[in-house]
């Protein structure tokens, strides 16, 4: 299917003072394109590695990824990075806003470069409004406020129209209240354009409001259930 993510016996190892240590082991997955997926699991259980090898941040250093029918494992890093352009944006717990640029200019950062048949600041304006900071389009990241700023790194996430949205830990660096806003708007995103969500999570409570939820231990998916939503 396409806007299919499909790992097969997908593995990840790490090598530092002659120790091989493996973060993944044997990843049997297939996201959907428009599902909305939580994964859960203890520090250090492989879920941040898990999204950067599907995000294509990184390599698996054992087995396949497809995406759709391509090979994706396989891709040279300028055919990566214009895959990622195509179909994934990502949102991290720390932001990572530029701090010398303005909140709109850090929305058009991924389209830097890039040619493409729409006005670059129209669109980042109009996602800027959409996150509701249409009036903090001139502010740098230092005026904003946590939450603020986690809104300004979801308009960026959006600028290129991804068919899915990788969010590590989302919420993590933001108070229950704020959480809850960027939760909500991830949630409507997903219903509103049909984006896919995929986002991993300490909070058990939010793992459990996601369509699907995949538990990870050790570098193992222990489970893995569609939810039922009130």
């Amino acid at each position: 299917m396409p806007d299919t993510f499909i790992c097969r016996q997908l593995g990840k190892s790490f090598t530092g003072d002659g120790i091989e240590t493996h973060a993944l082991s044997d990843i049997n997955l297939t996201l959907d394109g428009g599902d909305f997926i939580s994964i859960i699991g203890p520090s250090g259980s492989g879920k941040s590695t898990l999204l950067s090898l599907i995000g294509t941040l990184d390599r698996p250093t054992s087995g396949t990824l497809s995406y759709g029918d391509q090979a994706i494992h396989q891709l040279k890093s300028k055919e990566l990075s214009d895959f990622r352009f195509e179909n994934v944006g990502f949102i991290f717990q720390q932001f990572h806003l530029i701090p010398t640029l303005t909140a709109l200019e850090n929305v058009m950062a991924p389209l830097f470069g890039r040619k493409v048949t729409y006005d670059k600041k129209e669109r980042a304006l109009s996602l800027l409004k959409k996150v509701g900071l249409a009036d903090k389009a001139g502010s740098l990241p230092s005026q904003l406020s946590g939450g603020q700023q986690q809104r300004v790194a979801v308009a960026r996430a959006l600028v290129h129209e991804p068919k899915w949205l990788l969010a590590d830990e989302p919420t993590g660096n933001l108070d229950t209240e704020t959480g809850e806003i960027i939760f909500n708007l991830l949630r409507s995103l997903n219903e509103e354009k049909g984006c896919g969500v995929l986002f991993v999570t300490h909070d058990p409570t939010l793992a459990e409001r996601a369509d699907r939820k995949i538990e990870m231990r050790d570098g193992l998916i222990i489970e893995d259930r569609r939810l039922i939503r009130a």
